[in-house]
C-alpha cells in the first residue's frame, strides 16, 4: 500500500470539511425553508422543545421502511411496466 504524505493528508481533510460545510449549509436551508413552508416561523417556540421535536419527528422516519419513489409510486419508471 502506498502512503500518502502527510501534507497531502491535510490537504485532503480540508478539502473535505469544505465539502462538509457546504454539504451540511445545502441542509439546513432545505429544512429551513420546509420549516417556513409548514408555518413553524410563525410559531413561539421554545429551541429545545424545537429540537425535540426534530428529534422525533427524524426518528419516526428512520423506522419506516423504505419506499418506492413517487415515479416508481405512480407507474411511471421503466421497471414498473416490466420493460427494461
Amino acid at each position: 500500500m502506498v502512503k500518502k504524505a502527510s501534507g497531502k493528508i491535510r490537504e485532503e481533510i480540508a478539502r473535505l470539511q469544505e465539502q462538509l460545510k457546504l454539504a451540511e449549509t445545502r441542509e439546513a436551508e432545505r429544512i429551513g425553508r420546509i420549516a417556513l413552508k409548514a408555518g413553524l416561523g410563525e410559531v413561539e417556540i421554545d429551541e429545545e422543545d424545537l429540537l425535540t421535536a426534530f428529534t422525533e419527528v427524524a426518528a419516526g422516519f428512520r423506522k419506516r421502511p423504505k419506499t418506492a419513489s413517487k415515479a416508481d409510486a405512480a407507474g411511471t419508471s421503466q421497471g414498473a411496466n416490466g420493460a427494461a
